[in-house]
């Protein structure tokens, strides 16, 4: 049976999607309300409109169902992810990370360490959340003592571990932007680095110069903070085994799901061996609610209470939402009905590249999923770029500069949910300091007006 489709003009569904846009800005921003409930209220409109239409709620919930469905693996990875971080902490890898950091990073480069590190560490697991969630949590909390703000260290977490997620052959959305378009995947790294390459030494130049700008505390405090962490856990490089685990797994592409079970384990492991008073219903309790720090200094108790499945479900639930939404604004084909008109616009190839970008920054704001952000606007360009012949590279480049990358930096986004529900930090806080994500899609759309002059002589077919 074929299904029931409502008719809307581009007019109509530019209105619909200015009306949202200001809906969800107006309560976020202007009124600082959790992104839960506009969205909620932005849903229940998006639903009765479309039974306005005309649509039958068999078709609508279809279209929920679809919009959610990308979202099931995240939201499994998200409360695996609580689990390590609850467990990383429990057998002292996190506090061991700090401990060892704190010896070797110096306070007036502590940002750009922490920007070049989580880049590597990104580049080398492909995985941009666990790199967030192991690395991420403790240069938080080293910068805490260090006196930097929270927001300007998860920018440069940020910034690092998408860097990394983007060049990383192991990486999901490396991978899909360069399958979309149908490049070599070493081919689409190579070429990516004409964006990373710039953005990466503007990230440095910005990290460098808060790093030498912001306050610092009395160094005194650092030395009181290490001997906590050696009094409150286990300190040594045997808690390290787990990060070696995920290192060696990431080597081997073993996938997330396994890769955050087994190095879980391997931690409640090394935590029975040095706290054999450890029982079943602790470790079940420290599953479900997260580890609690109770060194009896106060700072640090925050910042090492923290994990658990409880801890994510905050951000199942806004993801669960956003897709929902998300879902509707396909079935009613509204972004679909934005994007092919855009297309009669496309006649040369800088209009080419920013149109793809703009889509896929729309998708990211929208629907805030980063695989649906390459998926859409990869199919519906990819025929365009053959009509102007430009190299499908720049295709890839694109979706993934204005895909993946700009998805942390969307408060409602899978990403961005998730780190501010990992690191506690809102994304309009880190927002001005995530240079990376920021970057990358102005630096993308920039070169494309470079293809013009590469292009200028070529006759463009019609």
């Amino acid at each position: 049976m074929k299904s029931e489709k409502p008719t809307l003009s581009f007019i109509e569904s530019l209105v619909i999607l200015l009306l949202l846009l200001a809906i969800l800005g107006f309560l976020i921003i202007g009124q600082k309300l959790s992104p839960h409930i506009p969205l909620l209220f932005v849903f229940m409109l998006l639903l009765f409109y479309g039974r306005w239409k005309g649509i039958s709620w068999e078709e609508i919930h279809n279209g929920i169902t679809v919009g959610i469905t990308p979202g099931i693996v995240p939201i499994i990875i998200f409360l695996l992810i609580g689990v390590l971080v609850a467990t990383w902490i429990l057998s002292g890898t996190i506090p061991t990370i700090m401990v060892y950091g704190f010896k070797i990073i110096s306070v007036n480069f502590f940002l750009p360490t922490v920007f070049i590190v989580c880049s590597l560490v990104g580049i080398t697991v492909g995985s941009s959340f666990t790199t967030i969630s192991t690395m991420g949590i403790a240069f938080l909390g080293i910068g805490h003592i260090l006196g930097f703000n929270n927001a300007m260290t998860t920018g440069a977490i940020i910034s690092g571990a998408f860097l990394g997620n983007n060049l990383s052959p192991l990486s999901d959305t490396t991978n899909l932007a360069a399958g979309i378009g149908e490049v070599e995947l070493f081919e689409h790294i190579k070429n990516m680095l004409w964006t990373v390459a710039p953005a990466f030494i503007v990230s440095m130049i910005g990290y460098i110069f808060l790093g030498h700008s912001s306050g610092v505390t009395d160094l005194k405090s650092v030395d009181t903070m290490v001997t906590t962490l050696r009094n409150g856990f286990f300190i040594s490089p045997i808690t390290l085994i787990p990060v070696a685990i995920l290192f060696l797994f990431a080597w081997k592409k073993v996938p997330a799901i396994p890769t955050l079970l087994v190095g879980s384990t391997i931690a409640i492991v090394l935590a029975f061996i040095h706290q054999p008073t450890l029982t079943l219903q602790k470790i079940s309790t420290l599953l479900m609610s997260g580890y609690v720090s109770t060194t009896g200094d106060k700072r640090m108790d925050v910042l090492l209470s923290r994990g658990g499945i409880e801890s994510m479900l905050n951000s199942a639930a806004l993801i669960i939402l956003a897709l929902a939404v998300g879902g509707l604004l396909i079935k009613f084909e509204i972004i679909a009905n934005l994007i092919e008109k855009s297309k009669d616009y496309v006649d040369s190839p800088a209009k080419l590249v920013g149109l793809t970008a703009l889509s896929s920054l729309m998708i990211n704001v929208l629907v805030g999923e980063q695989y649906l952000s390459i998926i859409l606007p990869g199919e519906t360009f990819k025929s365009s770029f053959a009509r102007l012949k430009v190299d499908n590279k720049y295709l890839t480049r694109t979706l993934a500069d204005a895909g993946a990358a700009v998805n942390s930096i969307i408060p409602w986004g899978v990403s961005g949910t998730f780190i501010m529900g990992t690191l506690k930090v809102s994304a309009l806080s880190y927002l001005p300091y995530a240079f990376f994500p920021i970057l990358c899609p102005i630096i993308t759309i920039f070169l494309g007006l470079q293809l013009n002059r590469k292009q200028a002589k070529k006759p463009i077919p019609q």
